[in-house]
């Protein structure tokens, strides 16, 4: 994929799962939306793999593991409870994976633009990568907000590349979302080494152990 060798130029990258850890504030947020609004918390490790969807979708799974009946109405204020809970808080545990900065700043060096494509919305994504430091790095984002649909509409990722002004580009993340979305788009698809097991295809041979892999 060396841009020498024509490969992509660009490198669009899924956020959650796939730079960064956020896992345990996802949870946290949205366990404290469901206490408030007098229903069970969840095991965060059950909320991490749920995570993918977009927000108004964990939601819904989270109320449908406990059998709670909802209208649509409800499921949309429990999701507005839960981001507003995000953005109270969205930096507190969440950790950037291992040599996954400096390989970016790499990426960054050789050339390459960089985007982001996350169903997490706007605004909460860009405090969440100015809260690690690592929003410089990044040409475009696009949160599920800020497209006419998103992931696993191939829009969303073919809106993030368009903004790039780029004409090819390679799409990494960590979930089945992430691969339909590349595959609906036409665009090459890497999943990292690191993803949680079961949620991608792609065999683990042929996973980026790190993100610097892309320059090879």
């Amino acid at each position: 994929m060396n841009q020498k060798e024509g490969g992509p130029c660009a490198a669009v990258f899924d956020l959650d799962g796939t730079l960064i850890d956020s896992a345990p504030d996802m949870a946290s947020a949205v366990n404290r939306a469901f206490v408030t609004h007098g229903l069970d918390a969840t095991d965060p490790a059950v909320v991490a793999g749920l995570i993918g969807n977009g927000a108004h979708r964990l939601v819904a799974d989270l109320l449908a593991r406990q059998r709670i009946p909802a209208a649509p109405s409800d499921i949309e204020a429990l999701t507005d409870a839960y981001l507003r809970c995000y953005a109270e808080a969205p930096v507190v545990s969440t950790t950037i994976y291992p040599y996954v900065a400096q390989d970016l700043a790499a990426l960054k060096a050789a050339g390459w633009r960089l985007g982001i494509c996350t169903n997490k919305p706007q605004a909460l994504t860009h405090a969440v990568l100015a809260g690690l430091g690592i929003d410089h790095l990044f040409d475009a984002v696009r949160g599920a907000d800020a497209v006419p649909a998103r992931k696993p509409d191939p829009g969303h990722l073919r809106a993030v590349i368009e903004a790039l002004g780029v004409d090819r580009a390679v799409y990494v993340g960590d979930t089945e979302v992430d691969e339909a979305t590349a595959q609906a788009a036409g665009v090459p698809f890497r999943g990292v080494g690191w993803a949680a097991p079961g949620r991608l295809s792609v065999p683990e041979a042929e996973r980026l152990a790190r993100l610097s892999e892309l320059l090879t």
